[in-house]
């Protein structure tokens, strides 16, 4: 049976795409770098060392990677602290989970931006491992971040549920052996082809409940 979910941050938990997006193309432009209209599907679901070499090599801001790193989670952090985003019924719902599974976290954004999320949310408690893409070596679509948390989590990739939003982060789960529950980014929607990949697809977080994890085809085969 299944044990444990692990769920995507952004556009999961907090509709972060867009402040992402803004913080990034203000930093390019403000620094007369090449912003372009691919680039936030480009940088979807990056490492926090990916995309800012992407927005160093790419994009063509001057200073080195680690500084515009610190730059933009300095922007991420600042702007969450005026508002949190967090998209409507995903706190419920991991409340609910919570209540009978183990959970955790694979992120590709900051551990900074990973812990003023759940503490800000009041949910820090309520998830026994989280893990940033930036603490692997490859992130998603490469399965890297989701088996790490299934690791810590101390359970079987094929017992766990992975809770994404994204192409890049259901490539990633599928990858790791995981069922994926899909709710899909109503701002930058999963390719239909990879939409395929996940097990359940869900129009809301109010939907997710421990009922639907349990009948998810990974539940079906793990009795």
């Amino acid at each position: 049976m299944i044990e444990a979910v692990v769920f995507d941050l952004d556009g999961v938990i907090v509709d972060s795409e867009q402040v992402w997006d803004d913080v990034r193309e203000a930093l390019v432009r403000e620094r007369g770098g090449r912003w372009h209209e691919r680039a936030q599907a480009d940088m979807m679901g990056m490492s926090s060392p990916e995309w800012s070499r992407y927005l160093h090599e790419e994009l063509g801001l001057t200073e080195p990677p680690e500084e515009i790193n610190a730059e933009v989670v300095r922007r991420m952090l600042e702007r969450y602290r005026v508002e949190l985003p967090l998209i409507s019924g995903a706190v419920e719902a991991v409340k609910r989970l919570a209540a009978e599974l183990a959970l955790g976290i694979a992120s590709s954004s900051n551990r900074p931006l990973i812990e003023t999320v759940l503490e800000s949310a009041g949910i820090t408690e309520l998830f026994a491992a989280t893990v940033s893409s930036e603490e692997v070596a490859r992130g998603k679509p490469a399965p890297d971040v989701y088996l790490e948390a299934v690791s810590r989590l101390e359970v079987e990739a094929g017992r766990c549920v992975a809770v994404e939003d994204s192409s890049s982060g259901i490539r990633s789960a599928h990858a790791a052996g995981m069922s994926v529950i899909a709710i899909p980014n109503l701002h930058y929607p999963p390719a239909r082809e990879t939409l395929e990949l996940a097990a359940v697809v869900l129009q809301s977080a109010d939907e997710l409940t421990v009922e639907i994890v349990r009948q998810t085809p990974a539940a079906l085969s793990a009795r």
